[in-house]
Order: structure tokens, then C-alpha cells, then sequence
């Protein structure tokens, strides 16, 4: 997938070999509103005023409420999962790296994420790879509220899978025959 794609359930994506360091994705929009705050405040027992007292809001520098960090990292993730970019490659999130909440993500903002491929790294047991995914969040005025790195884990392409290094007819299972 190329920057920009929105796409459904990316069933090809099954194993970690079907990543290239560049892939990237953009997600559909997704507005935040009071009732996302409020239930993640209650949620998470995250009852800081500047997110649930409108009043209190005003008086601080962002001028009114504005939503919790995690939960604006929270709908990012959400919102590349929802785009099928990741198929069901990914076994496990192992790390978030970098977070920088830039700025407020406020009620009626719609925000917008970008997922690329960063990294893409053999793991040490030969089941499993480690691709790193840059994030960056946008709101509608494409201002920059967010970015952060995940490292998640992915399942490797089995030996016997099709398309995989010992399948019948690939390379490696023709070669290794002759020997």
C-alpha cells in the first residue's frame, strides 16, 4: 500500500514478509467528541478536570477541555487497525516509542492517521519479526497533534506456507532437493 490508500481488511497481509520498510497508510477520519472523553475518563478513573469541567478548561491555557493523550494515542492505533493495513500479521504490540503529544486534540476535532513502515527486522527466533510503524496524527486542519513509533510483533511466513522459502515450486524447496 502507498500513502494515502484506505482500504478494507488487507487479507494478504497474514506474516511479517508481506511488509516493505516504506508501506504506508493513511486512515479515514474519525472526530472526537464529549462523549469520547467523558467515557474514557470513566474508563480509566482519568477524572482530570481539563478533560471532564468545561469551566475549569477555559481557565487553563488551552481555552476549554481538550482530550486525554492516551486517549488520542488510543484512537490512532484504532484507526490503523480499522483500515486492515496490518492484516493478521501482528501478534503483539512489544513497545511504544517517542510519543509526542504536539498539540490539543479538542471536542469536534477530526483527527487523521498515517502509519508507515519504518523498520523491518528478522527477530531472533525464526517464527516472528519486528517491524516499527511511524505514526503521525493530524486534526482537520492538518496540524500535527501527535506522533509516536510502535514496535509490534509479526508472525513470519512458515517454511511450508505458500509463497514461503519450502513450499513446493518455490526457489529455496526446488534447490534444496537437488542437493
Amino acid at each position: 500500500m502507498t500513502a494515502g490508500t484506505k482500504g478494507a481488511f488487507n487479507r494478504s497481509r497474514h506474516y511479517f514478509e508481506d511488509f516493505a520498510v516504506g508501506d504506508a497508510v493513511l486512515s479515514s477520519g474519525r472526530t472526537v467528541d464529549i462523549g469520547d472523553i467523558t467515557s474514557f475518563a470513566g474508563l480509566t478513573g482519568d477524572h482530570y478536570p481539563l478533560h471532564v469541567d468545561e469551566e475549569y478548561g477555559r481557565a487553563t491555557r488551552f481555552g476549554g477541555r481538550i482530550a486525554h493523550g492516551p486517549l488520542t494515542f488510543a484512537l490512532a492505533v484504532g484507526r490503523i487497525a480499522l483500515s486492515g493495513f496490518l492484516g493478521d500479521a501482528i501478534v503483539a504490540l512489544l513497545e511504544c516509542q517517542n510519543l509526542r503529544a504536539l498539540a490539543p486534540v479538542r471536542p469536534g476535532d477530526t483527527i487523521r492517521v498515517r502509519a508507515e513502515v519504518a523498520a523491518a527486522e528478522p527477530g531472533s527466533k525464526p517464527a516472528y519479526g519486528t517491524l516499527r510503524l511511524d505514526y503521525t496524527v493530524t486534526n482537520q486542519r492538518d496540524q500535527e497533534v501527535m506522533r509516536f513509533r510502535t514496535v509490534l510483533l509479526a508472525r513470519r511466513r512458515p517454511q511450508d506456507a505458500p509463497g514461503g522459502p519450502g513450499a513446493p515450486g518455490s526457489h529455496r524447496a526446488s534447490t534444496e532437493g537437488a542437493r
